[in-house]
């Protein structure tokens, strides 16, 4: 079990992650209910006030008042605040990995904090995925423009140092068992988990790769950019308090 939650802890974070990229961001391995189908987009939607407060709760306030903050609209994802320091807060929906159950899954809202790395080159990967899609792009055609996105360097490259804080008490991350623990995500341009010391006997790290559930379902994905993303447990909430153990 301890593989199989972390994974999914990890992706539903990135949604994004993006998230964010995140995404966002996407995937409940043990949830009991699958979205096939967009939903209504006001069910996505929120009262602008509550998605800023929801995504500047991902980071710690020292982190987060000073940061951009993205909310998303009809059309995909909009600054809201102007921030400077470089970080961008935001709430990803469900959307992040292409086979993922919880694709369209109307609750998802998954509240990060990305650093200047991360926000510099993971955030339009999340922003051209949310906005084909709002669109009305299939899979296929959104996985087909990212690609095309990337052959031609209209998408960066993840640069080194990338890191997203998901520390939020009130985001929704799935259907499926409590992973809403708090975590830090570090992303890297590798496959080789291992290398960090992840997935490997009482370490205290795990590494998912970014396409790993997605690849099944779309072998074309094999030929983007390799992505790891590294988790690790924190044991307090952005505010300070004290938070669950994270159990594997």
């Amino acid at each position: 079990m301890r593989k199989k939650n972390v994974e999914t802890i990890v992706i539903k974070g990135f949604a994004l992650l993006i998230v964010f990229g995140m995404a966002y961001q996407a995937i409940s391995q043990d949830a009991a209910t699958t979205y096939p189908n967009m939903a209504p987009i006001e069910q996505y939607l929120m009262d602008r006030t509550a998605e800023i407060a929801l995504a500047r709760s991902a980071a710690p306030e020292s982190i987060s008042r000073d940061a951009e903050v993205l909310v998303l609209a009809r059309h995909g994802f909009e600054t809201a605040v102007k921030g400077t320091n470089g970080w961008v807060c935001m709430v990803g929906r469900g959307w992040g990995m292409f086979d993922a159950p919880e694709f369209w899954n109307p609750k998802i809202r998954a509240a990060s904090c990305v650093n200047p790395p991360a926000a510099r080159s993971t955030i339009p990967l999340v922003s051209l995925q949310t906005k084909l899609l709002l669109d009305g792009h299939s899979k296929v055609e959104t996985i087909a423009a990212i690609k095309a996105a990337f052959d031609k360097k209209e998408l960066p490259a993840l640069e080194p140092g990338s890191v997203s804080y998901m520390m939020s008490k009130s985001a929704y991350l799935t259907d499926g068992s409590n992973h809403n623990v708090p975590h830090l995500m570090f992303y890297a341009s590798t496959k080789d988990a291992a290398a960090w010391g992840a997935n490997l006997p009482n370490s205290p790290m795990m590494g998912v790769n970014y396409w790993y559930f997605s690849e099944k379902s779309y072998p074309q994905l094999l030929s983007f950019p390799p992505i790891t993303v590294f988790l690790v447990g924190a044991n307090k909430w952005s505010d300070g308090t004290p938070a669950p153990s994270m159990t594997m």
